[in-house]
């Protein structure tokens, strides 16, 4: 006969719910939020289906209250780098460092925001949305002279696909090692991006769609 799941690990109401949240985040990582069931939650945990419902209606409450949090907390650490007044070179080091060290600390957590993002970023108040976070972040650097992109938002947007495409990368296996290791690198390459303004002569001498002919046919 087998014996009932233990569970007195989570008799107490808080490590109750900090269990489902870590557990969660793992299958959601995993399988992600519509490949998860309820099943496959009460099961990590070890408890009863029917105990999840005191913490959460449903499965889909249970993703927006985590990606909010964990959103917002990461909103919070960038606000937190913006007001250090810190050089840009200095700034930008600390928000790759942020990130490279989310990835390789929490995987599940950086998979789970990575990829539901377009889900549940309307569950996300504005004064908790990392990207105006770092919106402003650009928008000051800017201000101070030390971008040439004046468009805060292109700004914010070509410095996480900088980063966050290597993670990507990273997660599904293109990648080796720990991305703390890349974030020199990542850091140098975003200050590239953002400082090189690009001159009129080049500009003029970039081929347009008109001018690349196929080449001519030999005799």
């Amino acid at each position: 006969m087998a014996s009932a799941p233990h569970i007195a690990r989570t008799r107490n109401g808080v490590s109750t719910r900090a269990c489902i949240e870590k557990e969660a985040l793992r299958l959601f990582a995993q399988k992600g939020v519509e490949g998860t069931t309820i099943r496959d939650l009460a099961l990590a945990v070890g408890v009863a289906d029917a105990a999840l419902y005191r913490y959460f209606s449903s499965k889909e409450e249970m993703a927006a209250a985590l990606f909010a949090a964990h959103y917002g907390a990461l909103a919070h650490s960038i606000e937190e780098i913006g007001a250090r007044d810190a050089p840009f070179a200095d700034t930008l080091g600390a928000l790759v460092d942020l990130l490279c060290g989310l990835f390789d600390d929490a995987p599940d957590l950086f998979h789970f925001i990575l990829l539901n993002q377009h889900a549940y970023l309307r569950f996300v108040r504005d004064d908790a949305n990392a990207v105006e976070s770092l919106r402003a972040i650009m928008h000051a650097a800017h201000e101070r002279g030390e971008t040439s992109i004046a468009d805060s938002e292109l700004a914010a947007a070509m410095a996480l696909g900088a980063v966050l495409q290597p993670c990507v990368f990273k997660l599904y296996g293109r990648l080796p090692g720990l991305m703390r290791d890349r974030a020199k690198e990542l850091t140098e390459s975003v200050l590239r991006l953002l400082r090189a303004p690009a001159t009129q002569s080049t500009l003029e001498n970039r081929p347009t769609k008109d001018s690349i002919r196929a080449p001519a046919q030999k005799p």
